[in-house]
């Protein structure tokens, strides 16, 4: 297509690393601490994707603070089950040779962004700035995350994409008046989801940016 854009930005959970099975597993391990309740891993997949509050909330939690410290501490015991997808590296690596800028906007809180992603991973040095959960008045699907990266990096919403894989991630673009791409391999069940992209597989990012 030739080079539209100069900036990109990524979601983490879903986008870069695969963590549906960790994330699940310990909303249901929490469940089970707070309400007693054994509720299967396949019922919250609406979970994905969504800010940990609002997935609380939903949940009928509405003291998140606590709540969100006892699931931190669930997602801990899956951490081994956490993997970047495959291509990932090799994507980013010839997207940074080719001349992108690169940020992340992420509903992860800065915590969950170093101990995820930026310490067992090290790939943080490809993206300034890094925008997580404490850095915008409200979260996606509002466009307060988008805008502070856009803010933070001197990139203009007309020259950057944003690649995630969820419905808020689409709508926090649109809000922001950034392009969308959706990240097909990391949500292949919902490719219905609006974008101005579709990637299937991370080496397609090179295929259709490069």
């Amino acid at each position: 297509m030739g080079k539209r854009y100069k900036y990109l930005i990524f979601d983490i959970d879903g986008t870069l690393l695969d963590t549906e099975h960790a994330i699940l597993c310990s909303l249901k391990d929490t469940l089970q601490d707070l309400l007693g309740k054994d509720v299967p891993a396949a019922d919250l997949k609406f979970a994905l994707g969504i800010p940990g509050d609002v997935v609380l909330n939903r949940l009928g939690i509405y003291d998140t603070v606590p709540a969100k410290e006892i699931w931190y501490r669930h997602m801990q015991d899956y951490r081994t089950s956490i993997r970047l997808f495959d291509g990932i590296c090799e994507s980013l690596e010839a997207l940074k040779a080719a001349g992108y800028g690169m940020g992340i906007v992420s509903s992860k809180t800065r915590r969950e962004y170093e101990s995820d992603f930026a310490g067992p991973f090290g790939l943080d040095g490809y993206f300034r700035p890094v925008v997580c959960a404490e850095d915008a008045s409200r979260p996606k699907p509002a466009p307060d995350p988008l805008n502070a990266c856009l803010s933070m990096s001197g990139a203009s919403a007309a020259e950057t994409l944003y690649i995630g894989d969820a419905v808020y991630d689409s709508q926090c673009a649109r809000s922001a008046g950034v392009d969308f791409g959706l990240a097909g391999w990391g949500n292949p069940a919902c490719r219905d989801i609006v974008s101005d992209y579709v990637f299937g597989t991370p080496a397609e990012l090179q295929d259709i940016l490069l």
